[in-house]
């Protein structure tokens, strides 16, 4: 009797969610979440007849519920084996989210929720040191780095190894961070088999290592000839802006003049991190804009010396407004792929929108929709596309990407090199190609030109 009180009381928490309050916005490695408080309400079930159509605003819930308690007798009555109610009421809420066709709204338990919260980015975690990428079409995980030094890098696991297996479990179609976590990480010194599919050697390879603390700098920065800063930014994560500002102000004390910066393989993260790198850089102005389904969203912008934001959406902003009277007027260029995404997107649409770098590279993701995250009081949640973002002049970006200025294909014999150093790399050639050609003929530019 509990096990169906429990599965009925599910119901109603999911398909009677009527509002949700006091949003912060925060990132996950896939792209940028808004997570908030889930407002429940409850509700009298009735019946009723006919079904659902296209044009009708929202579902019956009363037919719907009437249809469920009729096939809940038929399995009581009927089926061969034991019903476990969770595992069936998990399912529905899997499925209504399913239901709405967005690779991107999905449901969560109340443990996967939890381990989703724990697992936060902050550039600290067990695990095996690889970034991955999963297709929202076709769902399959991929390798995008593999950072020098980490059990994965031992392990011989290279930039565009499909994931298919961990410990001999089939992990395709699943949820990314739902495998990264459940799966992949794990405690320091435990072993892990991750079997991948390699398309240059048509095989698939079970590759062994042991999980270990993973500390992984996501800006490393050094200054190149002929007065070119390059920073690499992994993702946006809680630590990234503060990283990023040291890089910029450390290279400009060397004498930078002109500046690559290397989003390629970014799979964006924290919303805060891309706004606050930008402000660092731009002069006074609208950095982004969300939007969301009844017209109202957020701003972040710059305005005398400080980065500010607001918003029509009852988000909550507290942390703004942040001191910021820097700005970085030099030639700058913006390295891309089409694994740069969501607030990967954000930070670079800024910069060109902003007439203030190039882009080049290849068309990045294209994913320029915000996510929220909404609680239950049962410990469950779920994930709903919520909002679009637009760069400051207004381009929804979304499925389409920000195309690159100067298009340039990376060699293919380095597509699968863990490392790739600078010189060799004809994607950062090119942007050194661009600057050299931007800045010939004129006076070098003051290093100290940026005021604090």
């Amino acid at each position: 009797m509990d096990g169906k009180n429990k599965f009925w009381k599910g119901v109603l928490i999911g398909a009677l969610v009527t509002a949700f309050a006091g949003l912060i916005v925060i990132g996950m490695a896939a792209g940028i979440w808004v997570v908030g408080k889930g407002v429940m309400g409850n509700q009298t079930v009735g019946i009723s007849d006919g079904r659902a159509t296209p044009s009708e605003v929202s579902l019956d819930i009363d037919r719907i519920s009437q249809k469920m308690e009729l096939i809940q007798g038929i399995i009581s009555e009927n089926y061969l084996f034991e019903e476990d109610p969770e595992m069936v009421e998990d399912g529905i809420f899997m499925g209504m989210m399913a239901g709405l066709g967005d690779p991107y709204s999905t449901y969560y338990t109340e443990e996967d929720f939890q381990e989703l919260m724990e697992n936060s980015i902050e550039g600290e975690y067990c695990g095996i040191g690889a970034m991955i990428s999963q297709n929202r079409g076709t769902m399959l995980m991929t390798v995008i780095r593999v950072f020098e030094g980490t059990p994965c890098a031992e392990a011989g696991m290279l930039p565009g190894d499909v994931i298919t297996a961990v410990d001999g479990e089939n992990v395709t179609g699943m949820e990314l961070d739902l495998v990264v976590n459940n799966y992949i990480k794990g405690e320091e010194d435990t072993e892990v088999t991750v079997t991948v599919y390699r398309e240059t050697t048509d095989e698939y390879l079970d590759l062994t290592m042991k999980r270990a603390n993973i500390e992984t700098p996501t800006v490393e920065h050094e200054m190149m000839e002929n007065g070119i800063g390059y920073i690499l930014v992994t993702q946006f994560e809680g630590v990234t802006a503060q990283q990023f500002k040291e890089a910029v102000d450390d290279l400009e004390s060397q004498g930078m003049e002109k500046l690559i910066i290397d989003l390629r393989n970014n799979p964006g993260g924290l919303l805060d991190a891309a706004v606050e790198m930008a402000a660092y850089l731009l002069p006074d102005g609208t950095i982004v804009r969300t939007e969301y389904k009844n017209g109202k969203g957020d701003e972040y912008y710059s305005e005398n010396g400080q980065l500010k934001a607001d918003s029509t959406a009852g988000t909550r902003l507290n942390q703004y407004p942040v001191e910021d009277g820097h700005e970085l007027d030099i030639p700058m260029a913006i390295l891309v792929n089409g694994n740069s995404a969501s607030a990967a997107e954000v930070f670079a649409g800024a910069m060109r929108d902003f007439d203030r770098a190039v882009l080049v590279g290849t068309t990045t993701f294209g994913k320029g929709i915000v996510q929220s995250v909404i609680p239950f009081t049962d410990g469950d949640a779920i994930k709903i596309t919520t909002a679009h973002y637009f760069t400051p002049s207004g381009f929804d970006l979304h499925g389409k990407g920000l195309e690159p200025d100067i298009p340039v294909e990376l060699s293919e014999e380095l597509l699968q090199q863990a490392v790739v150093e600078l010189e060799d790399d004809n994607q950062v050639q090119a942007a050194v190609e661009y600057l050299s050609e931007e800045t010939a003929g004129e006076e070098p530019d003051d290093p100290g030109m940026a005021a604090d």
